[in-house]
């Protein structure tokens, strides 16, 4: 609720109206309002200096990612959540693995790219070959990076089944990640180089035993 002299803008009207809209039952509902009480949380551990620096963030989502990360909003929810703070760098890292490299496409474009329908990009994700990470409703993406100008780099199928016990995001750190069994290069740099049983011997040693 706005104060007295501070007129509601807009946007903000229509951004609360949407979250009204989307309460189609009790249990949307009871989630509207803890996240709205979250983010009045947030709201008030930001200072005004602070804001400056979330508001000039590109997206909403990286608005509300850089106001997570502000000492005031840390520690008002490390009190309710001591490991807070550790949930908000794994959530970092995520965005950084999503955006590195020339960032994420959808089924769409990977067809696209590929010249082949959505469903047999479906049918080489299921298989295992093609890397790509669930996002719930708005389906899979697929990291840019793991493709040539041929289509997937060479030798990418037969790494992404020695790393088949590991989860997607696990898989997608593999490739993103300094390796000393490479001399300190990512195993991506590695491949794109034709080094690929190299890749695949450090790829088995890191579903064995974990990252380097």
């Amino acid at each position: 609720m706005a104060k007295p002299g501070h007129p509601v803008s807009a946007t903000l009207q229509n951004a609360m109206a949407r979250v009204s809209a989307a309460a189609t039952s009790p249990l949307r509902a009871a989630f509207n309002t803890r996240v709205l009480t979250a983010v009045a949380e947030v709201a008030e551990g930001c200072t005004d200096e602070a804001l400056g620096e979330v508001l000039s963030a590109p997206t909403d989502f990286a608005s509300l990612l850089v106001a997570l990360q502000q000492p005031g909003v840390l520690e008002r929810f490390r009190r309710q959540d001591p490991l807070f703070p550790a949930r908000i760098r794994g959530l970092q890292a995520r965005q950084e693995l999503l955006n590195a490299e020339g960032g994420v496409s959808t089924v769409a474009e990977v067809a696209n790219r590929l010249g082949i329908s959505r469903q047999a990009v479906d049918k080489r994700r299921r298989a295992g070959t093609l890397l790509a990470l669930d996002t719930g409703r708005r389906g899979y993406l697929y990291p840019v990076w793991q493709f040539g100008d041929q289509g997937p780099l060479f030798g990418l199928p037969g790494i992404l089944g020695d790393l088949r016990d590991r989860d997607p995001w696990a898989r997608m750190g593999f490739f993103l990640t300094g390796d000393h069994r490479l001399g300190g290069r990512t195993p991506l740099a590695a491949l794109r180089a034709g080094e690929v049983a190299a890749v695949r011997r450090a790829a088995r040693s890191y579903g064995e035993h974990g990252a380097a």
